[in-house]
């Protein structure tokens, strides 16, 4: 099979499978999006579609939130940026030049991290309510109240990352050192 053709059956069984996963598991949110968004980075050669792969996954379950009246799927501006977060951690994963359990570890953890302090910041930005207050306080408490949710993020990230990255070497068979993002 040719790289093209990998890239576009891996990118489309990836997307089906966050937008169902964000969807059934709503309102608990144990999806593979953040995942889905560093593994794109570093294993999809074609930017397009590396791009391409969590926005569609996102934009797809806030379809079917919205569609399927379980939740409003599109909420503002935030979720603007929160698409954007996801752009951020694609970006994140081209400098991931080897494949190993380290790595691994290391750039899920940090993407977790850095999906909680953009989708916060966002959150306290676009917060219309002034929920948290103003400032930098309001902005602390806006992180502050983010906390339960990052570190299940973490969690489900890091279980997601092993999945994919571990799945991908096994299936794929390539040594962990020719795997590179280009």
């Amino acid at each position: 099979m040719t790289q093209n053709k990998t890239n576009i059956l891996i990118a489309t069984i990836l997307v089906a499978f966050a937008a169902i996963m964000k969807v059934v598991t709503f309102p608990h949110s144990i999806n593979p999006i953040i995942a889905i968004s560093l593994f794109s980075g570093v294993i999809i050669k074609d930017k397009k579609i590396s791009f391409a792969m969590p926005l569609i996954a996102m934009f797809t379950s806030d379809l079917m939130l919205e569609v399927f009246n379980i939740a409003p799927g599109f909420y503002g501006m935030g979720q603007v940026g929160n698409y954007l977060s996801l752009l951020l951690v694609t970006v994140l994963g081209f400098s991931m030049k080897k494949i190993n359990p380290i790595n691994v570890i290391g750039y899920s953890v940090g993407s977790s991290l850095l999906f909680f302090l953009l989708s916060n910041t966002n959150c306290y930005l676009f917060d219309n309510f002034n929920t948290y207050g103003t400032g930098i306080i309001g902005w602390a408490n806006c992180l502050t109240a983010g906390i339960p949710f990052m570190k299940n993020g973490i969690a489900i990230d890091l279980c997601f990352s092993t999945l994919l990255f571990g799945s991908y070497v096994v299936l794929f068979k390539k040594s962990a050192s020719k795997v590179m993002a280009n």
